[in-house]
């Protein structure tokens, strides 16, 4: 049976996720980001206009409002949304620490924990190994202008061509190939 989707509130959950948003400091830019999530798909939730189906984007956002699992639904059906206390986020984040520092070397936990701006981050099956795989993360420097940090990417596309085209024959040993003379 299908549900009934005509008595829902859409006014009353475009509030609340204005609310939430703005009780965080977020502008719909930032909620989007965030989330993963196209800006014009926040203005959407945050119209209040009617739908006929629930926006896959709902689920997306919640967490960023600090809204636990299926709030949104909640809030349409005439409810309030269930509140996620910062000491249960907190406490998730530290456990997730934790597993990440058991699993990974420390300069790897250091490097992603630094602060510097994320330019790309990338996971590489490598060929031929039952599904091995290589994971890339690109920082800038922190103190970067937009102007470095867009060359910045640019130099990690270019190697990331590189990477990508290297022939099966070359020597991968850590020793870097000898200079020739002319």
């Amino acid at each position: 049976m299908a549900e009934d989707r005509t008595n829902l509130q859409w006014a009353k959950l475009a509030t609340a996720i204005r609310t939430a948003r703005e009780a965080r400091g977020l502008t719909q830019p930032q909620l989007a980001e965030l989330a993963g999530v196209s800006e014009g798909s926040v203005q959407n939730l945050e119209s209040g206009k009617p739908r006929s189906r629930m926006p896959q984007t709902l689920a997306k956002i919640e967490p960023h409002l600090g809204w636990a699992t299926g709030s949104g639904p909640t809030v349409l059906t005439g409810g309030e949304p269930t509140l996620v206390t910062e000491s249960s986020s907190a406490s998730t984040v530290r456990r997730t620490d934790e597993v990440l520092r058991r699993k990974l070397p420390l300069r790897v936990v250091d490097e992603l924990e630094s602060d510097d701006p994320l330019i790309d981050s990338q996971v590489i099956q490598l060929p031929g190994t039952g599904g091995a795989r290589m994971t890339i993360v690109v920082h800038g420097r922190p103190d970067a202008t937009p102007a470095e940090i867009q060359e910045a990417l640019l130099a990690w596309r270019r190697t990331e061509r590189k990477l990508h085209r290297l022939p099966d024959d070359v020597d991968v040993s850590d020793e870097p190939p000898a200079a020739h003379s002319s």
